[in-house]
C-alpha cells in the first residue's frame, strides 16, 4: 500500500479490497455470519411473536387493555415506523462513524427496549417500546449488511447475505413455538407468559452482544477514513486466520489496486446526487424491490394468525403450528436458492423469484376466494408462495447494499428500507388489519392480490434493470466516490468500471475523476 499527501488528505494505493475477495471460505467467515447475522432471528422472534399472541393480549386478564386490532394494526406500524426512522437515524451515522461501533449501539438499543416491553402495563407504554424496538432493528440492518457485504469475499456474498436475511425465519420458527407455549394458561397465568416471550428476546441480544465484540472494524470503512494502518493490521489478522483454518496453505495472490482519496465524511448533497442522478436507475430498482417485498411481508405475515381464527376457527394458541410451517418453508427458500444468485445471476434470479412469488401469490388468492382451501392447504399454499418471495425479499436488502458507492452504503440501505418499508410496511398492516378485520372473504382476497401484484411488477422492473453484480468486487461494481484516476479497481479489467451511469449491468462512462474533500 502506498500514500501520497494530498492538500486535504490522503491519496493511497491500496489492495486490502482484493485481499478481501480473494479468500477462501474459512472458519473465521463462519464467525462473522454468527455475530452480525443471527439478529434476524431475533427481529423474526419479535414480528413473529407478537403476531401470534394477539388474542391472548386483547383478552380480559392478559394485564393489558388493548385490542386485537390496535396489536396487528397500531402496533405492528409502530414497530416499523420505528425501524423505518431507526435505520436513517442510524445509517447516516454507520457511514460517518464506522460499521462496528453503531451494530453494537443499535443491538443495545433493541436489547433495552424489548426488555421494557415485557413490563407494560398500559397500551401507550406497549406501543412506545414497540417503536423503540423497532427504531434499534433499523439501525442493524443498515450496519449490519454494510458490514457483511465488505468482509464477505465477492465469490460467497450473495448466498451468505441471502442466508443471513433469510435467518429472519428461523426467528420466525421460534416465535411461533415460543408463543405455543406462552399462551398455555395451565403452564403460565395469561398475564405472564406473554412477558416472558420478551424477556427471552431481551437475552438472547445480550448473548448476540457479547459474540460481536470479536467482530472487527470493515477495512473498506476504515481506508476510505483515514485508517489505512488499521486497516492493514486487520486484514493482515484475517490472513493469518484463514491461512491456519487451511492448514497453513499459502493465500492467492490478489488481483488489482484501487487509488482513492481519504476523507472523513459525505454529505447529504453528493449522498443524493450519488443515488438519483449517477445511480437513478439502480434507485428504481431499490425502491421498487423494496416495496413490494415491503407490503408483502409487513401487511400478510402480521395478519396470518387472525386469517386462520377468523376464517378457519383454529384456536388461537394453535395458530404457532401453522405459522412455524410457513417460516420454515420462507428460510429455505434463501438456503436453496442462494448459490444461483452467485452462479446463474442476480438479474435471473431476483426476477424470477418475484415473478413467481406473486403469481403463486395470486393463484393463492383465488383458490382462498373459491372457498376450497382448508387451514392447512392454505398454510401449504404459503409455504410455496414465501419459500420464492423470501429469497427475493432477502436480494433486495443485497441490492441495495452493494450496487452504491462504498461511502452511501449504509445510508443507501437506510433510506431504501425506510421509503420502501414506510410504502408497505405502515399501510400494509393497516389495511390489512381492516381487510382481515370484516371477516369478509372478498376482502382478504383483495389483500392478497394487492401484495402479488407489487411482487410482479418488482420483478418485471427487476427484469430490466437488476445489476449483473454476481462474483464482482464492490468496487467493481459502485466505483467509491474517494477513488481517483489511475490503477483499475480490484476484480475489474479496466477502472471504467462501475462508475454508474446508471445502466442496470453496472457498466459506466469510460474515463475517472478525481474525488474531492
Amino acid at each position: 500500500m502506498t500514500t501520497a499527501q494530498a492538500e486535504t488528505g490522503r491519496t493511497i494505493t491500496t489492495n486490502i479490497p482484493a485481499r478481501l475477495d480473494r479468500l477462501p471460505w474459512s472458519r473465521w467467515h463462519w464467525t462473522i455470519v454468527i455475530g452480525l447475522g443471527t439478529v434476524w432471528i431475533l427481529d423474526g422472534l419479535e414480528v413473529t411473536v407478537v403476531g401470534n399472541i394477539a388474542s391472548r393480549l386483547s383478552e380480559s386478564g392478559s394485564g393489558l387493555d388493548i385490542s386485537s386490532g390496535q396489536i396487528t394494526g397500531t402496533a405492528a406500524a409502530l414497530y416499523v415506523a420505528g425501524a423505518c426512522f431507526g435505520a436513517l437515524f442510524w445509517g447516516r451515522l454507520t457511514d460517518r462513524w464506522g460499521r462496528k461501533k453503531l451494530f453494537m449501539i443499535t443491538l443495545a438499543v433493541y436489547l433495552a427496549a424489548t426488555a421494557l416491553t415485557a413490563f407494560s402495563f398500559e397500551a401507550w407504554w406497549f406501543f412506545l417500546f414497540r417503536f423503540l424496538t423497532g427504531f434499534g432493528i433499523g439501525g442493524e440492518y443498515a450496519a449490519i449488511n454494510s458490514a457483511i457485504d465488505e468482509l464477505i469475499p465477492a465469490n460467497y456474498r450473495g448466498r451468505v447475505d441471502l442466508i443471513i436475511n433469510g435467518s429472519f425465519w428461523l426467528g420466525a420458527v421460534g416465535g411461533s413455538l415460543l408463543s405455543i407455549l406462552a399462551l398455555n394458561t395451565s403452564i403460565f397465568a395469561a398475564d405472564v407468559g406473554w412477558r416472558l416471550t420478551f424477556a427471552l428476546g431481551a437475552v438472547l441480544a445480550l448473548v448476540i452482544l457479547l459474540v460481536r465484540r470479536h467482530v472487527p472494524e470493515s477495512p473498506r470503512w476504515l481506508l476510505i477514513h483515514g485508517r489505512d494502518e488499521e486497516a492493514e493490521e486487520i486484514v493482515s489478522s484475517i490472513e493469518r486466520r484463514v491461512e491456519a483454518d487451511h492448514d497453513g496453505a499459502r493465500l492467492p495472490a490478489p488481483e488489482g489496486e484501487i487509488t482513492i482519496h481519504q476523507r472523513r465524511s459525505v454529505t447529504f448533497l453528493e449522498i443524493g446526487r450519488t443515488v438519483f442522478s449517477r445511480y437513478r436507475r439502480r434507485a428504481i430498482l431499490g425502491f421498487a424491490l423494496f416495496i413490494g417485498q415491503a407490503f408483502l411481508y409487513n401487511a400478510i405475515t402480521f395478519g396470518f394468525g387472525a386469517i386462520l381464527t377468523t376464517f378457519y376457527d383454529v384456536p388461537a394458541d394453535h395458530t404457532g403450528y401453522y405459522f412455524a410451517v410457513i417460516a420454515l418453508g420462507n428460510f429455505f427458500g434463501p438456503l436453496l436458492l442462494g448459490k444461483l444468485f452467485d452462479t446463474v445471476g442476480r438479474r435471473v434470479m431476483i426476477s424470477s423469484t418475484y415473478l413467481l412469488s406473486g403469481l403463486l401469490l395470486f393463484g393463492t388468492a383465488w383458490l382462498f376466494g373459491q372457498g376450497t382451501l382448508t387451514a392447512g392447504t392454505l398454510t401449504a399454499c404459503w409455504c410455496v408462495v414465501l419459500f420464492f418471495a423470501s429469497a427475493g425479499a432477502s436480494s433486495a436488502y443485497l441490492t441495495v447494499s452493494e450496487v452504491f458507492p462504498m461511502e452511501t452504503r449504509a445510508m443507501s440501505i437506510a433510506f431504501f428500507y425506510a421509503l420502501g418499508t414506510a410504502a408497505g410496511g405502515i399501510s400494509g398492516p393497516l389495511l390489512f388489519a381492516d381487510l382481515t378485520g370484516t371477516g369478509e372473504t372478498g376482502d382478504t382476497v383483495l389483500a392478497f392480490c394487492i401484495g402479488a401484484a407489487l411482487m410482479v411488477a418488482a420483478g418485471l422492473v427487476a427484469a430490466a434493470l437488476a445489476v449483473r453484480a454476481e462474483r464482482r468486487s464492490l468496487e467493481d461494481i459502485a466505483e467509491p466516490l474517494t477513488a481517483v484516476a489511475g490503477p483499475s479497481a480490484p476484480g475489474s479489467s479496466a477502472g471504467a468500471q462501475g462508475r454508474g451511469d446508471g445502466r442496470g449491468d453496472g457498466r459506466g462512462r469510460p474515463g475517472s475523476r478525481p474525488a474531492t474533500a
